[in-house]
């Protein structure tokens, strides 16, 4: 029998969410899918948030993936900004951790020196890149589900290798490696 594993790649966003799927078959890759959830028609953010948790979980139930890569948000000025985009990611993170799949979070620069062997790639380079790498004939307007897509195919560069992130097995894995930021 073959040794395979789904993996679920996903940058969380308020406004956009991108996802992609692939499928690992004796350490070989294989694209399934990647796609993205507009959540700019939502005009209140809880709504975003459960709409992010609702499209997380049916990923989950319709592909049934091993473990979930999600890109880490990245440190801008904007206080606001980073708070909602922490809480889109927390929202995925509970979804896949609800199902007790193990999550590991890619910095974006870990990310895109994976695809592209350069930290400071571009969005267009990595798209180019997994079109490459997966034989994607065509790519997405919008480049937020091939940076989903990116954070999948970046774990899977990462397997096996001793540092790949923080990794979280379960509710109790996340409290006891975050417990500066659990309140009491």
């Amino acid at each position: 029998m073959a040794n395979e594993r789904i993996i679920l790649g996903i940058d969380p966003g308020t406004t956009i969410m991108g996802f992609g799927l692939i499928k690992v078959v004796n350490k070989k890759m294989e694209f399934l899918q990647l796609n993205e959830l507009v959540l700019n028609k939502y005009d209140d953010h809880y709504k975003k948030l459960k709409v992010i948790f609702e499209r997380t979980i049916e990923l989950i139930e319709t592909y049934h993936p091993d473990e979930i890569a999600i890109e880490a948000p990245f440190f801008g000025k904007n206080v606001q900004s980073m708070l909602k985009l922490g809480r889109a990611q927390g929202v995925a993170m509970a979804a896949g951790l609800s199902r007790d799949i193990p999550i590991t979070e890619y910095e974006p620069k870990k990310i895109k020196m994976a695809i592209t062997g350069n930290g400071n790639a571009s969005k267009e380079q990595v798209a180019k890149m997994l079109q490459q790498l997966l034989g994607l004939k065509t790519l997405p307007k919008n480049l937020d589900s091939t940076d989903g897509l990116a954070a999948a195919v970046c774990h899977f560069f990462n397997s096996g290798r001793v540092e790949v992130g923080k990794s979280y097995s379960g509710w109790d894995a996340f409290v006891k490696q975050n417990e500066n930021r659990v309140k009491k």
